[in-house]
């Protein structure tokens, strides 16, 4: 049974979820298999809805808008928190553009489309990605004090 605490992993395989169909959906448009794009890149969509609900839930709902607090010193340090800055404001620009990417292409607008999913792609992979990364970094590398 899967409990608040483990959220985290959750939502980091969410993530990697997220950035395979993505790389899937890629393929598929690469090689003009319409529909495996769409599938795909819906997908990735649904799941990245169901990680920043999950997201929301444990930050909010579980851990009360308490921070988790990164317990590596040094020089990991800065680099943990240049991908978690980097990743939190790119984070916030997916979303819209997720969206109204996947709106332009199922209304079939796909000149507007293929315009905005060379920066939407890019974006929404890096953020994916880099969520898998401040999970290990966060909750593996350099876990929590139990305290």
């Amino acid at each position: 049974m899967i409990g608040p605490e483990d959220l985290p992993s959750v939502n980091a395989a969410l993530n990697g979820t997220s950035a395979l169909l993505l790389m899937a959906g890629y393929a598929g448009v690469r090689q003009r298999r319409i529909g495996i794009h769409k599938a795909c890149m819906l997908t990735a969509l649904a799941v990245s809805t169901a990680f920043l609900a999950s997201y929301l839930y444990y930050h909010l709902g579980v851990r009360h808008g308490q921070p988790t607090r990164f317990t590596g010193e040094g020089g990991v340090r800065l680099i943990y928190f240049a991908i978690l800055g980097s990743h939190t404001i790119l984070a916030a620009v997916t979303a819209p553009l997720a969206i109204v990417t996947a709106y332009l292409g199922l209304r079939n607008r796909i000149d507007k489309h293929r315009r905005i999913a060379r920066w939407t792609l890019p974006i929404w992979l890096y953020v994916s990605i880099t969520g898998v990364v401040v999970y290990w970094m966060l909750y593996r590398l350099y876990p929590p004090s139990s305290g």
